[in-house]
């Protein structure tokens, strides 16, 4: 793939006097509202409407572009794109910061009081979506003919509060006041069908098989641009939002039953209300189905509708004109149904339409964690849709026959590859990504190998050469130039704007890690950004840190997903260990803000008492005057894009302390890195890779690998031996089993100390000394802040490889085979 940068010239620039313009006419034939009656939302969308209409002429060019060209598109399919706040980002990818903030001032508004108005999107609850954000941005401004596809949730997961300490979850109703970045395609309805049987028919021209009798519901899209940073070109990321086939039950309503004559409309549209719906009951499994088949054949039918828009396509051609990558196993049904759609409704043969499908779809991997790869149970697949479950065993049926067919194979190799598992009656999604797709992707460099070694070994074996790795990134757009304007502008001094698009140019910043001078600026604005932080904290959320000094105390950072493998438990039982040696004397060389935030599953138990145990140890903390002068704990609740662009930049210490083995990649770790942090993690996912770049001396690496893990995990692993080694973890536990962290509620922590002590799945006391000796590592290095400085610098300037730019220059070249729509 060609690596110049694209640039579309079409459409005029944007110029204050036209924004003026636009502004006043929006304000007033769109908002309907004058200077009397104006809210300061109105003025948000009327300002965002304005700059549409620049957006919405470069999208009809873009579009236009790849019509005329007929260029190879890629359609990237994935539950969650947590795009962050829209208004901002987009006026810097189009350059027009100075035009917006002169065509705002002339009437007096304040504009960046306006983009703080902007809710963030719910599209999405964590890596999975910040990624596929950033790989949709990336492409945009990499100029590739590029679709996203998802579900537009109204409410998204779900906005957290934290209640006495404790996780309550409440709906987020993002869509409220209106999204002025989404376009209803209310022209294009999609048929989704549920339920029914299948009949199947012969004649003349072959067997056919008729699915009916089904239910069938709507799928309408919502378009929203996606703007290439300083491209010109603007891609569309595609929502689709569910529809009733019927409005609601008149002959019920007249009768009187208004309620029931509704309930089947509100039924249908529940399919895109709510991101993951709880699926501890078997209603919510069906509607985490549903909503995956619902996106899934909406996108498809889609597809297929462009493709055949031009005059004499084949069939065959459609690998060479389409790239669908399923970002996690979600989409994967995505392969049945196509299948489905080539022979039931087109008359494709299995062995032609399989060979179509197999070259178009990738599949991206992003867990090695056996309950994370998706499964669902025959019965429910049967019921919700029969034709696909039809297909899904015939598939089973010609890969176990290939397993077979190679020379040594036993019959736990052909249960391994197995779609169908026989003996939980489920059916395995990633088995049938695996082998519905021509190209499979970890997303590190050890991720990838796990998966070959371990999770998909008898795959590799079956189809040898198509697993591959590519390493995650992020957009230096976002993670760095919006995010952190003050280092940004440090950055554009020294090296030119060109890092901004071309992110192996922060390397150049290395060679000024030795001026006292740089180091100096460097520092100024890692402080600016910490009292900033404090600043937001207590305005955004009333959390006050009285007696935290930007200037003097380590912001040590743990922002993510509550999940045990990601091991928050470890680093509160290190601020537990911290406040007994405090209490006993030993003050610290460094005092230390412990940051955490990060969104527990409404049904993960443990996860939500780990949040509670954080939040009991920060309230401990604060009534002790003694500790609190050395030692403090923040929660941040309803962690999300908006709150991670204050976090990252203030980020001085970042936590990246998962399991060996267990997290794909994360880019949490990149997005603080590239920020100036320095990292503490373990030897997991990027942070491997991160290592390799950034230095041994300019980290800090602890814990057993995967490979050591792995030993524990088969010859019998006793976490008893490791507490008796470990006086502070001891202690710690000891501190979980008594009165003292909640007296109202004696015993609450007790089953985190026990399942550490019996059976610790995730190996915290495994690695517990080793995390502290890097904790009172980091301290040391932090009393030295010249030196610290200089480390920070090295990090920044080591991650040009982690830009998204890059990863989707990998995915193009490696697996969509597509071009640039510029040279």
């Amino acid at each position: 793939m060609r690596e110049q940068r694209m640039t579309l010239t079409e459409g005029a620039p944007l110029s204050a006097s036209d924004l003026v313009a636009k502004f006043r006419r929006q304000m007033t034939y769109g908002a309907a509202k004058d200077r009397f009656t104006r809210s300061d939302n109105d003025l948000y969308l009327a300002l965002s409407f304005a700059l549409r209409e620049w957006i919405i002429d470069r999208w009809f060019a873009t579009q236009r572009r790849i019509y005329e060209t007929d260029a190879k598109r890629v359609y990237y399919l994935s539950l969650e794109f947590l795009t962050g706040r829209l208004l901002y980002s987009n006026v810097l990818a189009l350059q027009a910061e100075d035009e917006v903030r002169s065509a705002l001032d002339s009437f007096g508004i304040d504009f960046d009081l306006l983009r703080q108005l902007e809710p963030d999107p719910a599209l999405g609850n964590g890596g999975l979506g910040r990624l596929a954000a950033c790989i949709t941005e990336s492409a945009a401004t990499l100029g590739l003919p590029f679709y996203g596809y998802g579900i537009r949730y109204e409410y998204g997961i779900f906005r957290q509060m934290i209640v006495n300490g404790a996780q309550q979850e409440a709906p987020d109703p993002w869509l409220a006041r209106g999204n002025p970045w989404e376009i209803p395609r209310t022209d294009i309805l999609m048929p989704v069908r549920f339920f029914g049987r299948v009949q199947y028919e012969r004649s003349g021209t072959g067997d056919r098989f008729r699915w009916v009798d089904a239910e069938t519901v709507y799928a309408m899209p919502f378009d929203m641009p996606i703007v290439g940073f300083g491209s010109g070109v603007v891609s569309t990321l595609r929502l689709w939002s569910a529809r009733a086939s019927r409005e609601f039950d008149l002959a019920r309503f007249n009768a009187g039953e208004y309620v029931r004559a509704v309930e089947e409309k509100t039924a249908t549209e529940n399919i895109s209300r709510v991101l993951y719906p709880a699926d501890d009951q078997y209603v919510g499994k069906e509607l985490r189905l549903k909503q995956q088949y619902f996106f899934v054949t909406a996108t498809l039918q889609d597809v297929i509708r462009r493709f055949r828009r031009v005059p004499g396509r084949v069939w065959d051609e459609l690998p060479q004109k389409v790239a669908i990558q399923l970002n996690d196993t979600h989409p994967a049904i995505a392969i049945p149904e196509m299948m489905r759609i080539l022979m039931d409704d087109y008359g494709l043969s299995w062995d032609r339409a399989w060979e179509i499908t197999e070259k178009s779809f990738a599949y991206t991997n992003h867990t090695v964690l056996p309950e994370a790869l998706e499964t669902w149970e025959f019965e429910l697949m049967q019921r919700l849709l029969p034709r696909h479950m039809q297909i899904i065993e015939e598939i089973d049926r010609r890969v176990k026959l290939k397993a077979r067919s190679i020379e040594g194979t036993t019959s736990s190799f052909v249960e391994d590859v197995a779609i169908l598992d026989g003996r939980s009656r489920a059916v395995r999604m990633a088995n049938l990504a695996f082998a519905g797709s021509h190209r499979v992707n970890g997303v590190a460099r050890l991720h990838t190998e796990i998966l070959e070694e371990r999770v998909f070994s008898h795959f590799t074996r079956l189809f040898p050469g198509r697993l591959t790795p590519i390493t995650n990134g992020i957009t230096p757009r976002r993670w760095l130039y919006k995010a952190n304007p003050l280092l940004a502008t440090l950055l554009t001094e020294h090296l030119g704007p060109e890092w901004v698009t071309d992110l192996s140019k922060i390397a150049g910043i290395a060679e000024l890690a030795d001026s006292k001078e740089f180091r100096s600026r460097w520092q100024a604005v890692k402080m600016a950004n910490k009292a900033k932080l404090l600043d937001w904290l207590e305005e955004t959320h009333g959390i006050r840190a009285p007696g935290v000094d930007a200037n003097t105390w380590l912001f040590d950072i743990q922002i993510k997903r509550i999940h045990e493998y990601k091991r928050q438990l470890m680093n509160v039982l290190a601020v537990l260990a911290s406040y007994h040696r405090i209490r006993s004397g030993e003050i610290p060389a460094v005092p230390r803000l412990v940051v955490f935030g990060g969104k527990a599953a409404p049904g993960y138990d443990t996860a939500k008492l780990i949040i509670r145990l954080i939040n009991s140890i920060g309230a401990l903390i604060e009534r002790d005057p003694e500790v609190s002068r050395h030692l403090r704990i923040i929660y941040v609740p309803d962690y999300r894009v908006t709150a991670a662009e204050m976090l990252f930049p203030a980020c001085e210490l970042s936590e990246q302390t998962s399991t060996a083995g267990m997290e794909a990649s994360g880019t949490g770790n990149m997005k603080a890195a590239l920020n100036g942090a320095l990292t503490i993690g373990t030897l997991d996912g990027a942070n491997v890779e991160i290592l390799e770049r950034v230095g041994q001396d300019n980290i800090f690496i602890f814990g057993h690998d995967a490979a050591a893990i792995e030993r524990m995990r088969n010859e019998g692993y006793d976490p008893s031996e490791w507490i008796g080694r470990s006086p502070d973890l001891k202690r710690a536990l000891s501190t979980l089993r008594d009165e003292e962290l909640e007296p109202a509620q004696p015993g609450l922590f007790r089953p985190l100390a026990d399942q550490l002590a019996m059976s610790d799945r995730y190996f915290v006391c495994a690695d517990f000394e080793m995390y502290l000796d890097a904790r009172r590592a980091a301290d040391q290095q932090y009393l030295d802040q010249d030196e610290w400085t200089r480390k920070s610098i090295i990090n920044s300037s080591s991650m040009g490889y982690f830009s998204s730019d890059r990863t989707v220059r990998d995915y193009a070249r490696e697996i969509w085979d597509v071009e640039p729509l510029y040279d």
